[in-house]
């Protein structure tokens, strides 16, 4: 299959609307969802209500900015209020298909529709076609990335490798011996994989058969892609989305911007007052998925971007994310997983002899590296402590023990000195 096989073919009816269409067909989306979600969430109900939000008179896009967002760190505390992970489900836990649990600690619903995360349209936009086989690498245990990474491949007749994290060389032997042709998963381990095959004498290009890679869960440099794409001889692309409302954008052939999803309706708001901003200035992503059974109305992701409404020469007319340029609070999204840094207080208290913390975040040649400072005078629990970190964080830090007084007086918790060209 050649790259242009992988990048052309027919596009969904609502990934060509023109402007005036796309807005009637979100308007109307968004109705059903409002009166929905007033009707049955309880926790929409007391929003709207406290808000003095009348569902019956939302008429345009331009009513949404009435309903108060909803900052992606407080589900910690309202999934906890009461049945139905708070009032925000519309429907009781057994009535769904699986409940995963996300960093946070958050928990992550999915309904029995299909294609329920809506990522089919973005991984065809990146070129997997019908009977490749796709190396999935992202975690299958509790968070959703595996599986939810795993249905829209089956929704493109694709087959699938559930290899999850780590075991790095025998990841590598299985993309040997069954000529895998997807990779799926960040990109810095994809960097790791390379790093280690060509350490075992593997040319990338002759003992591998990689074609096509959907990359996610970290900053994407144009350096990292190039280099990937020169030593694979592969189409790799990007995709953006969180555990909470599934995908948000991806990109296509062109690599200019990340299109919108069709199952969402996307707003780039001021971090603080939640107003919208203009085309092209750049604020906090808040998104609003057609989800009833979930509905997140108004969900502020942290990260920040802008919009881009030019055309693009893949035909598809939904906006485009310009780019993800920042985080608006000190929450830091490492090797895929997002790391809070209440969550990390959590575990050093269990720690007396640590008195002060701070992680920080850099990514020498391209792969995320994560060092965890502490100051303590005896300590002779490192072992418990990485263990703990690991169970509640997902990740395992490098970690160093400082003499009390060593870091400076004034620090930011997760100092993130990632660089990308």
């Amino acid at each position: 299959m050649t790259r242009k096989d992988r990048t052309e073919g027919i596009y969904s009816r609502r990934e060509v609307l023109d402007e005036s269409e796309r807005r009637q067909y979100c308007q109307l989306q968004l109705k059903e969802l409002l009166s929905y979600a007033y009707r049955y969430s309880e926790d929409v109900k007391k929003r709207f209500d406290r808000a003095q939000f009348n569902v019956e008179k939302f008429r345009t896009l331009n009513d949404l900015k009435h309903i108060p967002i909803i900052k992606k760190k407080e589900l910690i505390f309202l999934q906890s209020m009461g049945p139905r992970l708070g009032g925000l489900l519309t429907k009781d836990l057994g009535e769904l298909q699986r409940v995963f649990l996300s960093p946070g600690p958050i928990f992550d619903p999915e309904d029995r529709t299909e294609d329920y995360w809506g990522w089919t349209e973005g991984f065809y936009a990146a070129g997997f076609r019908s009977g490749d086989l796709a190396q999935i690498t992202f975690n299958y245990h509790l968070a959703p990335a595996g599986l939810m990474f795993e249905e829209p491949l089956r929704n493109l007749a694709c087959a699938v490798v559930p290899a999850g994290p780590g075991n790095t060389n025998s990841q590598i032997e299985i993309m040997q011996k069954l000529r895998v042709t997807g990779y799926v998963g960040t990109p810095s381990y994809l960097m790791h994989l390379a790093q280690k095959a060509e350490e075992m004498g593997l040319s990338l290009r002759k003992d591998l058969f990689l074609e096509v890679a959907f990359v996610t869960g970290e900053k994407f440099s144009e350096k990292m892609r190039s280099t990937l794409e020169k030593k694979f001889d592969c189409i790799m692309r990007q995709g953006y989305g969180t555990a909470d409302v599934g995908c948000i954008g991806y990109e296509c052939f062109h690599k200019d911007g990340l299109h919108l999803s069709n199952r969402a309706y996307v707003e780039i708001c001021h971090p603080d007052t939640g107003i919208p901003l203009k085309d092209g200035e750049v604020g906090e992503i808040v998104v609003t998925a057609f989800n009833k059974t979930y509905p997140l109305i108004r969900l502020a992701t942290g990260d920040l971007g802008y919009l881009d409404r030019s055309p693009c020469a893949c035909g598809r007319t939904s906006p485009r994310l310009g780019g993800i340029v920042g985080r608006v609070d000190t929450t830091a999204r490492i090797k895929g997983m997002f790391v809070y840094p209440h969550q990390v207080e959590q575990v050093m208290a269990r720690f007396e002899e640590v008195k002060r913390w701070q992680i920080e975040v850099t990514n020498p040649g391209g792969i995320d590296e994560m060092v965890l400072s502490i100051e303590a005078g005896q300590f002779n629990q490192e072992d418990e402590l990485l263990h703990l970190f690991r169970e509640k964080i997902k990740l395992r830090p490098i970690l160093k023990v400082l003499a009390p007084g060593t870091l400076p007086p004034q620090i930011r918790p997760i100092e993130d000195k990632r660089t990308w060209d």
